[in-house]
C-alpha cells in the first residue's frame, strides 16, 4: 500500500503533481489553503518554512479527515475555465462601454437621450457618420431624422464604417 500524498491547493500549479501521483496510483489530499492558514494562526509559534508547513499539513491530515482528492473531469474544468474567460470578457466589455460613454459626455454631451439605447447599430452608425456635435447642431431635425431613418433601412451586413449617406 502506498503513503497518502498531502497538499495544499495552489491555484492551478498543484494540478500537474496531482495528475502525476494519480498516474502513479497514490491517493492524494489536497487541502484548502484557508484551512490550513487557520490552523497556522492556532500555533503559538509562527514559525514559515517549507519543513513548518509540511508539519501543519501532516498534523492536520491526522486531526481531520478529509477526502482523498476527486479529479474532475475534462469538460468541468473546460466549463470552468470558459467561466473565468466570459466574466473577464464581460468586465472588459462593460470598462469599455463605460469609457465610451465617458469621452461621449465630454465630445457630444447633448447625445444621452437622442436614442434610446445609446449602443444600438442605429445610434453608433449615427456617432459613425457625425463625429461632432457641430455637424448634428447644423443639421435640420428633419435631415437628422431623414438620416436616421435611411441608417435604420441599410442591410446589416454592411459595415457601419462604409455607409455613406
Amino acid at each position: 500500500m502506498r503513503p497518502s500524498i498531502v497538499m495544499e491547493a495552489t491555484g492551478h500549479y498543484h494540478s500537474p503533481v496531482i495528475q502525476f501521483l494519480d498516474e502513479h496510483q497514490y491517493v492524494n489530499i489536497v487541502i484548502n489553503p484557508l484551512i490550513s492558514h487557520n490552523a497556522k494562526k492556532t500555533n503559538l509559534r509562527r514559525l514559515k518554512t517549507d519543513a513548518a508547513d509540511a508539519h501543519l499539513l501532516g498534523a492536520l491530515f491526522y486531526k481531520e479527515e478529509f477526502e482523498p482528492f476527486k479529479k474532475r473531469g475534462q469538460h468541468l474544468m473546460n466549463l470552468r475555465y470558459l467561466t473565468r474567460q466570459h466574466e473577464s470578457l464581460t468586465g472588459m466589455y462593460v470598462q469599455a462601454k463605460l469609457q465610451f460613454q465617458a469621452i461621449l459626455d465630454q465630445v457630444f454631451p447633448e447625445y444621452h437621450g437622442v436614442f434610446g439605447d445609446l449602443y444600438s447599430k442605429v445610434s453608433l452608425r449615427f456617432l459613425a457618420l457625425n463625429p461632432s456635435s457641430k455637424e448634428v447642431l447644423d443639421m435640420s431635425e428633419k435631415e437628422a431624422s431623414a438620416r436616421v431613418t435611411r441608417i435604420d433601412l441599410i442591410d446589416t451586413s454592411n459595415s457601419f464604417l462604409d455607409v455613406s449617406l
